[in-house]
């Protein structure tokens, strides 16, 4: 039998009424319906200080529980919103207290939202850091341009927002279905490769 793989989905955003928590749920949905066990970390409902790495984890509110989710994850999504062409500083601060722990030989893939139409050196810095700590990036990657008009109210739909382009909500499920599809890739081969039931 298979192994369950666990998804874990990182919103870096700390908007009430965030665009990239929204697409992260569609994602982990995806996940879900391929058969994964998701969880969705939500950066806004953390107790996260700025990294401090003279002080131990544990004194560091809810660090020690957040990285062990990470750590524990078979595949990890990222999301962030575009700030100054790059990240979040809230993914930023969270992403200084994970390490080779937690991401090495992990399955990582990447989501960010844009007000306006750039995001391509966000998810350009999101991939070199993760290659930094030795996660393996998935090629999929997903960036919503406009991500105001990206949405429209359904109340019926998750957040109560559904995608007005169903070829973007396509995208998006993908990268949900490719974090499930990769998570147990081996990464010096370049197909799908499950560990389950491998001696």
């Amino acid at each position: 039998m298979s192994q369950t793989p666990s998804v874990v989905a990182v919103s870096g955003s700390l908007r009430d009424e965030s665009y990239t928590r929204t697409a992260l749920k569609y994602a982990l949905r995806a996940a879900a319906d391929a058969g994964a066990e998701t969880t969705l970390l939500d950066l806004r409902e953390l107790d996260l200080p700025v990294y401090d790495p003279d002080r131990d984890l544990e004194d560091q509110g809810d660090a020690a529980a957040a990285t062990r989710l990470v750590r524990e994850a078979d595949a990890v999504a990222l999301g962030t919103p575009v700030y100054h062409g790059s990240y979040s500083g809230a993914l930023k601060n969270f992403h200084d207290y994970c390490g080779f722990d937690e991401y090495e030989e992990t399955t990582v893939g990447l989501l960010a939202t844009a007000g306006g139409g750039s995001y391509g050196s966000t998810l350009d810095h999101l991939r070199i850091t993760v290659r930094g700590v030795h996660g393996w990036v998935l090629p999929h990657q997903v960036g919503l341009r406009n991500a105001s008009g990206t949405f429209e109210a359904d109340p019926e739909a998750i957040d109560g927002r559904r995608f007005r382009d169903p070829g973007l909500q396509d995208r998006v499920e993908k990268l949900g279905r490719n974090l499930v599809e990769y998570a147990f890739i081996d990464p010096s081969v370049t197909s799908a490769q499950s560990a389950a039931g491998d001696d």
